[in-house]
């Protein structure tokens, strides 16, 4: 399977429109989008896809953008998963990652795709191996089936529009929106100016703050709590850990949802009003019915 040869040149251009929306969006402060208070607006917020089309579609038709104009939706890690090729069985979540950048050109102010550890590995070449796969070289192999020679012409854009996308996205005052949180915050310093400005090479790598803020699974109340005061935020949500009823509730800090499997979640929250925890909890809802 090979798209035209003038497909590969049209979804470079679509990354790169992609990448300047990303660092023009509006309330963009370094690293963190400050969604504006909007009365009757609301936020839409899920997490790992993995290349699950199927919930992508449901995600779609719940936010419903085109009829709620005040309306955010946030997205996170759609890379490595999902259908493969029927030929040589490449990894096709590269265009789902295609599709979160045309979603953000068409809705530049109220669509965040949040980077998450996936993309990060695919964008810094961070091997990622899973039930026996290699998924960085499964993903190269999906587009070299899709672009052929093109393929790494291709690459190079979408890693460029990856590495465009925010680390995190506030809502109010008090809550804080990334894919995970650094483990052993609260022995092992985290260093919040990341979220602030452009990150080093050093950041990336695995003792990196970028690399820790998306990586962790160290949900204990302690971390959090030392988590949110760094970042001055009373509640933090996440995505990243998988959840076999399609949210979990660690702490009385913390809401994580999942969006990939058959009980995934997300969350509706509004723009005009404070939320407490148990407010945010009370807004998990099912994907599918």
């Amino acid at each position: 399977m090979s798209a035209p040869p003038t497909a590969a040149a049209e979804v470079i251009e679509l990354f790169q429109l992609a990448a300047q929306a990303n660092r023009r969006t509006p309330c963009r402060a370094g690293n963190v989008v400050q969604l504006p208070a909007s009365a009757g607006g609301d936020v839409l917020i899920t997490a790992d896809l993995h290349g699950n089309w199927l919930n992508y579609d449901r995600i779609l038709d719940l936010a419903d953008l085109e009829a709620h104009p005040q309306r955010h939706l946030v997205l996170q890690e759609v890379c490595h998963g999902g259908p493969s090729y029927p030929q040589e069985g490449g990894c096709m979540s590269h265009l789902l990652v295609e599709e979160m950048a045309r979603l953000k050109y068409v809705y530049p102010e109220r669509v965040h795709f949040l980077l998450s550890n996936h993309e990060l590995a695919e964008a810094t070449d961070f091997v990622i191996a899973k039930g026996g796969r290699l998924l960085n070289m499964h993903f190269r192999c999906g587009l070299r089936e899709m672009y052929g020679l093109d393929a790494e012409d291709v690459h190079r854009a979408l890693k460029d529009f990856l590495m465009s996308c925010p680390l995190a996205l506030r809502i109010g005052a008090h809550v804080f929106v990334s894919h995970s949180l650094p483990a052993k915050a609260d022995r092992c310093p985290f260093y919040p100016g990341v979220l602030d400005g452009p990150w080093s090479e050093e950041d990336l790598s695995p003792e990196g703050a970028v690399f820790r803020l998306l990586w962790g699974r160290d949900f204990r109340r302690e971390n959090a709590q030392a988590f949110a005061q760094l970042v001055h935020a009373k509640i933090l949500i996440h995505g990243h850990e998988p959840c076999v009823s399609g949210y979990q509730v660690p702490n009385d800090l913390q809401v994580i949802i999942d969006g990939s499997g058959p009980g995934a979640c997300y969350l509706l929250l509004p723009l005009d009003q404070p939320l407490c925890h148990s407010d945010v909890v009370k807004q998990v809802r099912r994907l599918h019915g």
